[in-house]
């Protein structure tokens, strides 16, 4: 029986997913089921994924077996820039089949698989595949990652008009406080704001209050 996947994107880059795709890992296998996470490309990084360390850091797992064979990493790029470019940038191609296969691996050993994805959901995979295409192809719901920065509120609904646009399921929404603008003020109304707009539009979407990590 195949596993479910759920894609974690996010508004913006550095918004937090890692973090998030580490710690809901860590919450759902904590509730008996039995999960991994993968990461759909890789930039800036070479014999490894940095974002798949830190949610094993976060899980409190140590390395899976399918880490050490790269199935839950299947496209590194050392250039720290979208996927498009960074492959360019080494002269090869962004391997769609690989990437497939590595995750078709893991749905048939685990319950559920956490795809993070790289950037927001508009980041070009290919020059002619953007992410959201992708994620739309595969038919799978989305988590997105959001904030209190400012600028947050107008993101958010862009993002979530995309999804709906192309007849993406929503999970649900993760408010990442870490990410939280300095001002109080403006992170709170934020919150609430986002939080009002996905629950009267999104009835069935899950909302998730994420914890500040210490990641030490």
């Amino acid at each position: 029986m195949s596993g479910k996947v759920v894609f974690v994107s996010g508004i913006d880059t550095e918004i937090g997913k890692t973090v998030v795709t580490g710690w809901l890992a860590q919450q759902w296998a904590a509730q008996g089921e039995d999960v991994i996470t993968q990461k759909l490309v890789q930039t800036g990084c070479v014999a490894a994924s940095d974002d798949i360390l830190l949610h094993r850091r976060i899980m409190g797992t140590g390395l899976f077996e399918e880490d050490r064979d790269g199935t839950t990493m299947p496209a590194l790029f050392a250039y720290p820039a979208s996927p498009h470019l960074a492959a360019r940038l080494e002269q090869r191609a962004l391997d769609l089949t690989a990437i497939e296969s590595a995750t078709a691996r893991l749905c048939e050993r685990y319950e559920t698989v956490l795809i993070e994805g790289a950037g927001g959901l508009m980041v070009p995979l290919t020059e002619q595949l953007l992410t959201i295409d992708y994620v739309a192809q595969k038919g799978w719901p989305v988590l997105l990652v959001t904030s209190g920065r400012l600028g947050s509120i107008n993101h958010t609904l862009l993002s979530l008009e995309a999804l709906a646009a192309r007849g993406i399921a929503l999970h649900g929404v993760a408010w990442n406080s870490r990410d939280d603008s300095s001002d109080e003020v403006i992170a709170a109304d934020s919150r609430g704001f986002i939080r009002d707009w996905v629950l009267k539009r999104f009835p069935d979407a899950v909302w998730y209050d994420v914890p500040r990590i210490d990641l030490g």
